[in-house]
């Protein structure tokens, strides 16, 4: 590899070790095709040691973060909405080793709340939410993950998202398909969104582009609110 293939502009060090000299290296709003690159290629690299380290996990210490978390996202709740009762939550089927709040999610349902997970429908395309109980049909969907075979969509007042990795912007790395960032755009009313993972993913930045989107709070097992202001 050249250094040319390599170098972000005005260095030369990959943006991994760029993050590590000067975590404020690249302008947040900035468009420069090169840089794209370089920053898709540091995400690629980030993203795959996130995930190897997350499911070297043990399950019981996954488990244990997730009934942390669990009692940090009711405190969050509780300070921002007066009742639980009526509002729409969405959350998602975990996957790869992700943190599991399905039983937060059916103690949600318990307390007269809704609860919907993302569908996608059309590839590329902004996210729709289904109402997901314990007892509805779920089939395959995209990426082979389940959810609900059919049953209203709903625009969530609440929307939880799992990140790989997240920055003290509350700015999230995902899986690399855009989907959340998408559907954020695209809901009115934008709804109040919450970043979910462990503490060890904090990254210094995830080198934020124009079609990133910060989240309203990221929440951790260690962490429970980090709120942008």
């Amino acid at each position: 590899m050249t250094q040319d293939d390599t170098r972000l502009r005005g260095y030369a060090s990959p943006p991994c070790l760029a993050q590590e000299t000067d975590p404020t290296c690249l302008h947040p709003m900035a468009v420069d095709p090169e840089q794209t690159v370089d920053v898709a290629r540091w995400r690629k690299a980030a993203r795959a040691r996130l995930l190897g380290e997350r499911v070297a996990l043990p399950v019981a210490e996954r488990q244990q973060a997730a009934e942390t978390i669990a009692v940090h996202l009711d405190a969050l709740l509780h300070a921002r909405f007066p009742i639980i009762e009526g509002l729409t939550i969405s959350a998602w089927w975990p996957i790869k080793a992700e943190l599991n709040l399905r039983h937060w999610l059916e103690s949600l349902l318990a307390r007269g709340a809704r609860v919907a997970l993302p569908v996608v429908v059309t590839p590329a395309a902004p996210l729709v939410f289904r109402i997901w109980t314990p007892e509805c049909r779920m089939v395959q969907g995209f990426w082979k993950i389940p959810v609900p075979s059919d049953g209203p969509e709903v625009v969530p007042d609440v929307t939880l998202a799992p990140v790989v990795g997240w920055d003290g912007a509350n700015y999230r790395l995902g899986y690399g398909g855009g989907y959340f960032d998408r559907t954020l755009a695209a809901l009115a009313p934008r709804p109040l969104t919450i970043g979910v993972g462990l503490c060890a993913a904090r990254v210094p930045t995830i080198f934020p582009q124009p079609h990133d989107i910060a989240m309203d709070v990221i929440v951790t097992e260690v962490v429970g609110q980090r709120i942008t202001s």
